[in-house]
């Protein structure tokens, strides 16, 4: 699935890519509506239906990302909030494996993310994500998403990667769409982010399961003697 020797620069998303998704999912879907309720003194489900149409709005957009801007919507310190459930924040199957993988066999492993600054925090803390990368970049640095080209465009230009030679894995298909439309050659999905849904069936990309499904090999100076 994956020819290593065409790749120096792995650029990975964070959440439903590299961690499991279910801590997103579950703080979005289930605990913010409650505490939103609480505040408002409404039902839990009319808070989940409020939230969910004030998400429609900005789907794909930065503000969609934006812990700040949630928190100005809704009254709620998100940031906080999230530390509520952090231990939830777990990694997919394999991953601190992979990413130790990736440095033995020298190629470059920036995480590039979506995620609010103070989310980013947060999941490096619980993880050690940071010791295991080379960078971590949040689209906010840029002030635009992953979805649009201006993205790409600040990125070659901040930490510049070679389109042919660089893979991009990540979990969500409107970004992988983008990736593609600004040239990229090599690039992969996630059949399950969330462990707690069913696999996806993508057919637009190819998709792995685990990760142990593409551990690249050391280079030969850093393999064991026979």
């Amino acid at each position: 699935m994956v020819n290593w020797d065409e790749i120096d620069t792995v650029l990975l998303d964070m959440d439903g890519t590299l961690l499991d998704l279910h801590f997103d999912n579950f703080f979005w879907l289930q605990h913010l509506p409650v505490k939103y309720a609480e505040l408002h003194r409404v039902e839990p489900q009319v808070a989940l239906k409020t939230l969910n149409a004030q998400m429609q709005d900005k789907v794909g957009q930065l503000e969609w990302y934006c812990l700040d801007y949630w928190s100005d919507l809704t009254g709620l310190p998100i940031a906080k909030l999230k530390v509520d459930v952090q231990h939830k924040i777990q990694f997919r199957p394999h991953v601190p494996d992979f990413l130790r993988a990736l440095k033995a066999a020298g190629k470059r492993s920036i995480i590039v993310t979506n995620a609010h600054r103070d989310s980013v925090d947060l999941k490096v803390r619980n993880t050690g994500l940071d010791k295991l990368v080379d960078d971590i970049i949040s689209s906010h640095d840029y002030q635009t998403p992953k979805e649009e080209q201006a993205f790409w465009q600040t990125l070659m230009e901040k930490a510049p990667f070679d389109l042919n030679s660089t893979l991009l894995i990540d979990d969500s298909i409107p970004v992988l769409e983008s990736a593609q439309r600004y040239g990229f050659k090599h690039l992969l999905s996630i059949c399950q982010p969330d462990s707690q849904k069913p696999k996806r069936d993508i057919s637009e990309f190819k998709a792995v399961d685990h990760f142990s499904e593409i551990m690249p090999l050391a280079r030969p100076s850093e393999r064991a003697d026979d």
